[in-house]
């Protein structure tokens, strides 16, 4: 396993999708009746990176589907901040749907894993905080391309 240095974090890079590197973790959040919620989110503390760059999802019908494609190198933590959203992630061999619906729950996807977001619900709000920087050369966009990368020919 090689690594990757993000400003100041060292992120390891695995050769191959690893659906078990995924992460989900309960943020801390503080709540009172009159001043309402207050979730924090800390890199090196709730995520395994430095954040280099934050986008958010909104406004995506049911019928919507996102994402479907991975990261070379960039890790990924998804938040639903309002409503739901269906969270499918795969390693070209298997998958897993992670039901995305709360707000103080964060799911950190190593890269090299395919994510898809679909099925948003009206409000749907979705948090992205990503480990690096945009680069389109990041980017696997095509499914063949994704298991050709992983050795895995194509279906």
């Amino acid at each position: 396993m090689s690594t990757s240095a993000v400003k100041g974090a060292i992120i390891p890079v695995s050769p191959a999708a690893d659906l078990d590197a995924v992460a989900c973790r309960e943020l801390t959040t503080f709540s009172t009746p009159v001043r309402g919620s207050l979730t924090v989110v800390e890199s090196g503390i709730d995520l395994p990176f430095s954040i280099q760059r934050i986008f958010y999802i909104y406004g995506a019908t049911k019928d919507c589907e996102r994402g479907a494609h991975a990261h070379r190198e960039t890790w990924q933590s998804f938040i639903a901040i309002r409503g739901s959203f269906s969270l499918e992630l795969t390693n070209g061999n298997s998958s897993q749907v992670l039901q995305m619906a709360h707000p103080d729950r964060v799911i950190t996807v190593p890269p090299m894993i395919w994510a898809r977001l679909y099925n948003f619900t009206e409000d749907g709000l979705c948090l992205v905080l990503a480990s690096s920087l945009y680069d389109p050369d990041d980017y696997i966009r095509e499914w063949d391309d994704y298991l050709s990368t992983l050795g895995r020919g194509s279906r």
